[in-house]
């Protein structure tokens, strides 16, 4: 099945669904091996690993070229979190097309101005983009597709922004109209009050997502029963690692010494079979002549 037609059908499941953040080929890999059907590639996380602001400081091909190693990498869909499609809507639907190159399964696009600023951070001083400009955004990400599967997302920034609910469903419901394939509601409350008060008022005109990263305290039975369609676990694979990372860089540096810390890191025939590595060497006897495979055995 196609990775577009995968996606679609997680979204339009009569079950709650869930996807799961990765930011690299080898986390997207480590994505799909643990079980989940689908890969939210995060802005959060794909910056953070650059180094850079979510505040699209990482240009969105270099995004892209992110996107291809998790695509290769891979063989679940993938839905991309494009920000605010990186510009107007002539940028929006040439980002549709180079997604569809790739193989990626959608994109959600939030109504928020370029550049963008994590929701997190000063959410009420966001400004948010003209509802008409949005609209025709999602109209011309829908026209540029060619696959009829492809996934567009908008996202709905209204509660974040302290807009309420009244705003939240008049935006979920021009961007419905507009051709949205799904709606994400977003929301950076401790409780799951503002979705549930959202739910209740949409009815189901739209699958809903949802990313329960403030909330993540609520029972997913909740979710099930709100009519939720698909959640996010946005950033966690990122957090994950820097915790990692930061564990083992301390341990080393003032241990001056790997005995202690061997035990707690993946070993290298795990890191050479997330590669590959077998096929590698299955296609060498394959298709090079025995002497080079024998030289390569020998090295």
């Amino acid at each position: 099945m196609k990775k577009t037609k995968e996606l679609r059908n997680l979204i339009n499941s009569k079950k709650l669904e869930f996807i799961m953040e990765a930011h690299n080929g080898l986390s997207a890999k480590i994505v799909e091996e643990a079980g989940f059907r689908g890969i939210w590639a995060s802005g959060l996380s794909i910056s953070a690993a650059m180094g850079v602001r979510d505040n699209n400081e990482a240009s969105w091909t270099q995004v892209l070229d992110v996107l291809e190693f998790m695509s290769d990498a891979t063989s679940i869909p993938i839905l991309l979190d494009g920000d605010t499609g990186y510009g107007n809507f002539n940028n929006a639907r040439r980002l549709v097309k180079k997604l569809e190159q790739r193989n990626i399964a959608g994109v959600c696009v939030e109504d928020k101005q370029f550049p963008k600023m994590n929701s997190f951070l000063n959410g009420q001083l966001q400004p948010m983009a003209d509802i008409e400009e949005f609209c025709g955004k999602i109209r011309a990400m829908k026209d540029a597709q060619t696959d009829d599967d492809f996934i567009v997302v908008a996202r709905v920034e209204a509660f974040i922004t302290g807009r309420g609910l009244g705003e939240a469903l008049r935006r979920a419901e021009a961007y419905r109209k507009a051709g949205a394939d799904a709606v994400l509601i977003h929301s950076k409350r401790p409780d799951i009050m503002e979705i549930e008060s959202f739910m209740k008022e949409w009815a189901g005109r739209l699958p809903v997502v949802i990313v329960p990263t403030k909330y993540y305290l609520t029972p997913t039975d909740k979710l099930r029963e709100l009519g939720i369609s698909l959640v996010i676990w946005a950033n966690h694979n990122l957090r994950s690692s820097i915790q990692a990372m930061k564990q083992i860089s301390r341990r080393i540096y003032q241990d001056e010494s790997l005995v202690q810390i061997e035990k707690d890191v993946a070993t290298l025939e795990e890191v050479f079979r997330l590669q590959g590595a077998e096929e590698l060497e299955a296609a060498e006897q394959r298709y090079l002549p025995a002497s080079q495979c024998d030289s390569n055995e020998e090295i």
